[in-house]
């Protein structure tokens, strides 16, 4: 037999007091007392797991990568939340809902989200431009992420210097299957981008690359503090190769949900003093360009399995 308990409620409706006996293990009682005096009483199960769907979440940083792909969404429907376009259907055989991340890690946070809770996506693809921290990365390559770190944390001398509070880690990992398909469709897809760049001659040195990624609420743009920056997360053991503004947000909340999560970014700058040049220009004919490619591969690589 099921264990009761009695719940108890000192206000009344109308000259009737409330008592109610519910299961103990299993429901959380809400009471609404309705503006007629009537009493509406819902009940939500305490560990109701989330029912994940079968969407793909496609997260874009850039308004030019989703429009692009919002024009090849088949059956498509917009819904509004949270202040917030969530486009849903059909894109190249699977069924998505795309948004905007907006900028920063709150913003990001926020849409990763509504993506999980609203509309229960069975796993997240992100996809943006970021400035390199390293040698080796170039503008018009291709870094995905398998780690994100943010930045600017500090919770020093309480926590140490780069650690999320409470967590343990400075670094939250991307889910490795979807990491490795969709390096293959960069790797892929960058072998034929003369077929898709407005300019075949561009770049013809692009690579892609997997690593560590970081994360602030900066747009670092001064080839001294790329320097430091890159310095300080070296001197606390963390080498890495970009920098952009709302990743590792969304890898910690997809990492909360047990959400899978994927990340790519293509190299717009050297995150030094001339990382505003012509950013727009580059936007439009390469990193959207490269997006909507990659994600096409992608994409179809998952029907085929």
């Amino acid at each position: 037999m099921a264990r009761l308990v009695q719940l108890r409620q000192v206000s009344a409706v109308g000259d009737l007091p409330v008592e109610l006996w519910l299961p103990a293990e299993t429901f959380r009682p809400t009471i609404h007392f309705m503006p007629d005096d009537s009493l509406l009483l819902t009940n939500r199960p305490l560990h109701a797991p989330l029912r994940r769907g079968h969407r793909i979440a496609i997260l874009s940083a850039l308004a030019q990568e989703q429009h692009g792909l919002i024009d090849r969404l088949g059956d498509a429907a917009c819904e509004q939340h949270a202040g917030r376009e969530f486009w849903l259907g059909n894109l190249h055989g699977q069924p998505v809902v795309l948004a905007l991340s907006r900028i920063g890690k709150v913003a990001a946070a926020t849409t990763a989200t509504a993506l999980i809770e609203r509309f229960a996506v069975a796993q997240m693809i992100f996809t943006g431009v970021a400035g390199s921290l390293n040698d080796e990365v170039n503008i018009g390559d291709v870094l995905v992420a398998d780690q994100f770190i943010q930045h600017d944390l500090d919770a020093s001398p309480i926590f140490p210097r780069f650690e999320v509070p409470l967590y343990g880690r400075a670094r939250f990992a991307t889910d490795a299957a979807l990491t490795a398909a969709l390096f293959a469709a960069v790797s892929e897809t960058l072998a034929r981008r003369q077929a898709f760049l407005p300019d075949p001659g561009a770049y013809p040195e692009a690579r892609a690359h997997r690593g560590l990624v970081a994360t602030g609420d900066a747009f670092i743009s001064g080839a001294a503090e790329a320097a430091a920056l890159r310095q300080d997360l070296l001197a606390a053991g963390h080498t890495v190769l970009a920098v952009e503004m709302e990743g590792a947000a969304v890898a910690q909340v997809c990492h909360d949900y047990g959400v899978p999560f994927a990340a790519m970014r293509t190299i717009s700058d050297r995150a030094n003093d001339s990382a505003h040049v012509d950013f727009p220009a580059f936007v439009e004919q390469v990193a959207s360009r490269y997006a909507q490619a990659i994600l096409e591969t992608f994409l179809q690589s998952l029907s085929k399995q």
